[in-house]
């Protein structure tokens, strides 16, 4: 019985994967929000001939009291979502978008159900196909505009279908089970093209997010690259106001051109790779490193970072220090950073230009009278 229920579990509701699970909220509450108005419009729209069409001898509570409660809420639903339309849609909204359509639909289904069997209960034999209509047509559409959330199309294609070719099935009227059989198989094409449908949507937002990740990410060492950083220094500065302050160090290693004539680029280029990894070993997930090209690393510092307390430069170089082994040899290069703050560079060309000369200063060492006193520079060999 485990076994099976981990089976349904894995085919039914396959996990997203958590790179993009946002996306897919994102999606899916899109695409509710974006065919529910009609949804609610159409439904509302059949309540006057669904209470026309009731057979008299059913309770008013059923036959007067679930339509109306019915067309309140969709007519209520539409002009809400009409006024919320155009509404920036977060993560956190997406999810109870998709929490409140599922748990909504799902009692109107049942509300919707409930009429349905008591109808073609109290109904004769000759007007039950008409019953069945309305339930199918209802919770088809339903289907279609929820589809995008596995769990809710389920729920209410269960709630509103089943019953319904249960007596279809078993009225002992062959039409009857006829048409039965056709819903039924109907319902399961619709189930297996909703979870296929899901499969492809996961596939391309992982496409996609690996294209996003291949446009700011640098190919060969895995962090960032210019176009991010430049990305993310300008929303820092967007954000910042009196009193916001960060940094930006921009580091050159040096000695490394005779690593590649030494030891070929191969060895260049996984020892570029290993001073990325010590970076971000070294910032963790209190600054982001970048390559800006070559042998060139940037590392934005961004406001609230304790980094923004310690002495940055010397303590990039403290991870930089030691000796690198890569295949089998014993590498040493040194680098030269230097260090722009904000406030002080008030723009992101003065931040890089200010970070430059520093760069430029360190690496003619600390008597070069083109050091500024107020530029932080730092320099190993």
């Amino acid at each position: 019985m485990t076994g099976v229920h981990h089976w349904l579990r894995t085919r039914i509701f396959p996990p997203v994967p958590e790179a993009i699970r946002d996306d897919v909220a994102l999606l899916r509450a899109d695409r509710v929000e974006t065919l529910t108005p009609m949804l609610f419009l159409m439904l509302a729209a059949t309540t006057p001939t669904a209470i026309y069409g009731g057979v008299e001898s059913v309770h008013w509570i059923v036959r007067l009291g679930f339509p109306v409660t019915l067309a309140v809420v969709c007519l209520f639903g539409f002009f809400f979502l009409l006024k919320t339309r155009g509404r920036r849609m977060s993560p956190r909204r997406a999810r109870r978008v998709i929490k409140e359509a599922t748990w909504l639909s799902g009692t109107m289904g049942a509300m919707c159900s409930s009429w349905t069997v008591v109808n073609w209960l109290a109904a004769p034999p000759e007007h039950h196909s008409y019953y069945a209509m309305i339930m199918a047509m209802g919770s088809l559409a339903t289907a279609y505009c929820l589809s995008s959330i596995r769990f809710a199309t389920i729920v209410n294609l269960g709630i509103g279908l089943v019953p319904i070719m249960l007596l279809m099935l078993t009225s002992g009227n062959p039409p009857e089970f006829a048409a039965g059989t056709s819903l039924f198989v109907a319902t399961a094409f619709l189930l297996r093209m909703i979870v296929q449908q899901h499969g492809q949507l996961v596939d391309l937002l992982q496409l996609q997010q690996q294209m996003r990740d291949l446009a700011h990410t640098d190919p060969l060492t895995g962090v960032s690259n210019r176009r991010e950083l430049d990305a993310r220094l300008d929303r820092e500065i967007a954000a910042a106001d009196e009193g916001t302050r960060f940094a930006i160090a921009l580091l050159d290693l040096d000695g490394f051109k005779p690593v590649n004539d030494l030891h070929g680029h191969a060895v260049g280029d996984a020892l570029l790779c290993e001073v990325a990894a010590r970076l971000r070993g070294a910032c963790g997930h209190h600054a982001m490193v970048a390559r800006q090209g070559g042998d060139e690393f940037a590392i934005l510092v961004p406001a609230g970072s304790p980094l923004l307390d310690t002495a940055l430069a010397g303590h990039i170089l403290a991870v930089l220090a030691a000796p690198y082994r890569i295949e089998g040899k014993v590498i040493r290069v040194g680098a030269s950073i230097g260090v722009a703050t904000w406030p002080e560079q008030d723009s992101a060309q003065k931040l890089f230009e200010f970070a430059d000369r520093a760069v430029y200063a360190a690496k003619a060492g600390p008597g070069d009278p083109l050091l500024s006193p107020v530029e932080s520079i730092a320099q190993a060999g």
